[in-house]
């Protein structure tokens, strides 16, 4: 369905649907201040912008649940949850923010069951719940079963039920719309509208609006092996960094322990939860030496590190389709299952094995291997969703743009997201931008005669003069010409799709699971003499922009570039090991220098921002 008003005015633009953007959507019209305004007669102009049809967004993919104390298993307290969230993101996590996600938790997840999702159930009725690494009772004591779910599907039921109350709300969209600038004024103070390119007709369309709020996901296409959805390239962090903006604590990247081997389709923690064991090359369950508390079900970050740290120490395994190739895996043992219990709670995971590896989870050792999972960082926001610029002292929002999910940094994930906290974090979070936004809308809607023309002039003409540039380089992508397609790197025809993998060797070489000075400065090196130079000499091999999906993976892979030199630079700014990341020349935490958010511009300038800690001061690191 295309949008019915293109050269209108908008109270507000979301770029994105995933669980983020849809509960935005939500928020904002189901507010009491959007229902006043319709009882003046005034409907709000609300456009949801999608790069792919809103059911193929990546949150679909979510397998093991969203985390909530609602106790429905066992005896459980908001405020443990608080702390584990802090606790786990390994004191990065800004504690205001986390202490709305947990107290606000369960009335989430009730909201979504009100709405439709058909979570799974315990025999009396109540929502199902598991345990999931990092959450535990009494403060860091037993784990606890704290995510909700819907066998191991919870994703799909999300964002399934978000998509379909937005209809019934009337929401419009513009399905399959790349957006490819988010402009704001020429002081950079406001937000003006943005530029998206309807895939379908290769018309590039100037979008006016009061307000914008990026939801685009993650950026895990940063890396070559990785859970996320071919589609996440970082487009929402890029356009930050192309606008002027900063990200957020971009440097730690959240790789998930159970990536299925060498095609990085994720194994859901609930794999473990439901009693899988990791075993190395010698049939050890080795995680008893690492976590010897919670074993298995240790933080995200924890897991990763030991699996790298048996693979280093020569006791990895071999991919079975390729016994004679490195050993870089280790075993995933789930035979200890209870067949019919598998079938019940995790079928993505038992059909994912079957179809991808050959192997039957009920009596086959599945090889895994750590896979880039989720962007801790992003565009920083307010507890309440709005973007924010940080001068060293202190934060000034940007007028009218909002962020929301994975590509925003609200900090309740820190330095390493516990699992179950990513649904949570977009529908809670979600759901508060939009409330804010309707705020806004309500004090100057965008139908009111007495809409202020004069100020709504500038945000078009801002929106108009990016478009028409736009226009002009989409134009020289699809002239092509040989001088456009010469490269210093092969044949002249560099393929867009060939330099994100080459990209995502040099950032998985350089980042993934542990690094150093050499490999960062390695990697900065590459990108600069190699990688660049040669996505500034793609064009498009066919002339029609209707249906190009080149032109797409050409400024999707710009993006990506942008994106990875600002996470090298955070990550080289940053003289410790924290959470997800490694440093392998700084091992320790260090309290003193980095207890910061870093901030990152374009430019690689990188500034330090203090988190706030108001309940639970830093405690020594447990493994």
């Amino acid at each position: 369905m295309s949008p019915k008003r293109l050269e209108d005015m908008y109270d507000a633009v979301i770029v994105g649907a995933g669980a983020a953007g849809l509960s935005a959507a939500l928020g904002l019209l189901r507010s009491p201040e959007v229902a006043e305004l319709r009882e003046q007669g005034l409907d709000p102009k609300i456009l949801v912008v999608s790069k792919l049809q809103p059911l193929r967004s990546h949150t679909g993919s979510a397998e093991g649940g969203i985390a909530a104390s609602l106790g429905n298993i066992e005896s459980d307290d908001w405020h443990w949850h608080y702390y584990d969230t802090i606790k786990g993101g390994d004191w990065l996590v800004d504690q205001d923010a986390a202490k709305l996600l947990a107290e606000y938790a369960p009335e989430t997840v009730i909201n979504l069951e009100r709405q439709g999702v058909a979570f799974s159930r315990t025999e009396d009725g109540h929502i199902a719940q598991r345990r999931f690494g990092g959450h535990t009772r009494d403060f860091g004591g037993e784990p606890v079963k704290r995510a909700a779910y819907a066998a191991d599907r919870i994703g799909h039921q999300i964002l399934h039920t978000l998509w379909q109350q937005c209809v019934a709300q009337g929401v419009e969209f513009a399905e399959e719309w790349y957006v490819t600038d988010l402009v704001l004024t020429e002081d950079g103070s406001q937000a003006a509208g943005i530029v998206a390119m309807d895939t379908h007709t290769g018309k590039i369309h100037a979008i006016h609006a009061r307000n914008v709020l990026i939801a685009t996901g993650g950026a895990g296409r940063l890396f070559h092996t990785t859970s996320n959805s071919w589609d996440l390239t970082g487009d929402g962090m890029a356009l930050a960094l192309a606008s002027g903006l900063q990200l957020e604590d971009i440097e730690f990247v959240q790789f998930h322990p159970t990536g299925l081997a060498h095609t990085g389709i994720l194994l859901s923690e609930a794999a473990r939860a439901e009693g899988g064991i990791l075993r190395n090359a010698e049939g050890e369950a080795f995680m008893e030496r690492y976590a010897p508390e919670h074993k298995d079900l240790a933080a995200r970050d924890v897991v990763s590190r030991s699996i790298m740290a048996e693979i280093d120490a020569g006791r990895g395994v071999a991919d079975p389709k390729d016994p004679n190739g490195p050993k870089d895996c280790v075993w995933l043992d789930m035979t200890g299952i209870d067949p019919k219990r598998m079938a019940q709670a995790l079928p993505q995971v038992v059909e994912t094995i079957e179809q991808y590896a050959n192997l039957d989870p009920a009596k086959d050792l599945i090889p895994i291997k750590p896979t880039a999972h989720y962007t801790m960082g992003g565009l920083p926001i307010t507890t309440d969703g709005e973007v924010y610029r940080w001068d060293g002292t202190r934060r000034t929002v940007v007028d009218g743009l909002f962020a929301a999910g994975e590509c925003s940094c609200v900090s309740v994930h820190g330095a390493n997201r516990l699992g179950g906290n990513s649904l949570l974090d977009a529908c809670l979070f979600g759901t508060r931008s939009g409330r804010t936004l309707a705020a806004r809308i309500v004090e100057n809607p965008a139908g009111s005669p007495m809409a202020d023309d004069a100020s709504d002039e500038l945000l078009t003409a801002a929106v108009d003069q990016a478009a028409d540039m736009r226009n002009q380089e989409l134009d020289k992508l699809l002239q092509g010409s040989t001088a456009a397609g010469q490269s210093d790197h092969g044949e002249g025809d560099e393929n867009a799709y060939a330099l994100m993998a080459r990209l995502g060797s040099i950032m998985e070489r350089a980042l993934a699971v542990r690094c150093s000075a050499d490999t960062i400065g390695n990697a900065l090196e590459q990108l600069n003499t190699s990688i660049r130079p040669a996505a500034e000499a793609l064009h498009a091999h066919d002339k029609t922009a209707a249906f190009n999906q080149e032109v797409t993976a050409i400024w999707e892979v710009r993006h990506l570039i942008e994106l990875a030199e600002a996470v090298l630079q955070a990550s080289d700014a940053r003289h410790e090991s924290r959470g997800s990341m490694r440093r392998l020349d700084f091992p320790e935490r260090d309290d003193e220098h980095f207890l910061a958010h870093s901030m990152v511009s374009a430019d690689g300038t990188v500034t330090f921002k203090p988190v706030i800690i108001t309940d639970y001061p830093p405690k020594k690191r447990e493994y």
